[in-house]
C-alpha cells in the first residue's frame, strides 16, 4: 500500500504565498517523478510542476517564476512552493508521483486526494 499525504492549501490574499507538501509512505521501492497538478472548476486537470529523482524540474508556463518545485528523497517528500498568487491559480491541486513498490514490477502513477487553494482577488 502506498499513501500520499498532501498538505498545506487554503484561503490567501492575491499576491500571497502558500506551501503544498506531499509526502509518499508505504511499501515503496523507489520513487521517479514527484509532480502537482491542479484543476479548477469545470476545467480539466492540468500539470503545474514535476520534478525528477535527480531534481531537475518542468513548469507550467503559467507559473514559471512564481512556483517553485523541490523535494526531499530522504523523506519522499515533495514541497511546491507557490509565490505571488493570482486568482486564476484557484483550484484543486493534487500530489502525483511516480514509483515503484517492488524492484520487478513496473511503476504506475499514484494521485493524492487533492487540497484546495483559493486565492481572493
Amino acid at each position: 500500500q502506498v499513501q500520499l499525504v498532501e498538505s498545506g492549501g487554503g484561503l490567501v490574499q492575491a499576491g500571497g504565498s502558500l506551501r503544498l507538501s506531499c509526502a509518499a509512505s508505504g511499501s515503496i521501492y523507489r520513487i521517479n517523478n514527484m509532480g502537482w497538478y491542479r484543476q479548477a472548476a469545470g476545467k480539466q486537470r492540468d500539470l503545474v510542476a514535476v520534478i525528477t529523482s535527480g531534481g531537475a524540474t518542468n513548469y507550467a508556463d503559467s507559473v514559471k517564476g512564481r512556483f517553485t518545485l523541490s523535494r526531499d528523497n530522504a523523506k519522499n517528500t515533495a514541497y511546491l512552493q507557490m509565490n505571488s498568487l493570482k486568482a486564476e491559480d484557484t483550484a484543486v491541486y493534487y500530489c502525483n508521483v511516480n514509483l515503484k513498490i517492488l524492484s520487478y514490477l513496473p511503476a504506475r502513477d499514484y494521485w493524492g486526494r487533492g487540497t484546495q487553494v483559493t486565492v481572493s482577488s
